[in-house]
């Protein structure tokens, strides 16, 4: 059982990426999925999540409008677009699995995280 974050790199500010988090030995569609980042000497914050039961999802303030999440449930990943990427969006960014809540509160206990992957925002 595993759950793997990819798609991060180096992007120019008002640029865009588009993250994977892509799971083995288990149904994506099962779980609500988050996405969490961290920031250098700050802590882990929610950015986005997708429920399972309703696909209704969720965003924090900081990149409503500018970030969306979906689901392949074909392809068993859920993804975060990101566009307008500013400096303050450098982060490691983290995908996590929930049988029960959807939550933007990274200290919910999570059933599956993934490892993460580093997104830099820089000219």
């Amino acid at each position: 059982v595993q759950l793997q974050a990819s798609g991060g790199g180096l992007v120019q500010p008002g640029g865009s990426l588009r993250l994977s988090c892509a799971a083995s030995g288990f149904t994506l569609d099962d779980y609500a999925i988050g996405w969490f980042r961290q920031a250098p000497g700050k802590e882990r914050e929610g950015v986005s999540c997708i429920s399972s039961s309703d696909g209704n999802t969720y965003y924090a303030d900081s990149v409503k409008g500018r970030f969306t999440i979906s689901r392949d449930n074909a392809e068993n990943t859920v993804y975060l677009h990101l566009n307008s990427l500013k400096p303050e969006d450098t982060a490691v960014y983290y995908c996590a699995a929930n049988v029960w809540t959807c939550t933007l509160a990274p200290e919910v206990p999570m059933d599956y995280w993934g490892k993460g992957t580093l997104v830099t925002v820089s000219s």
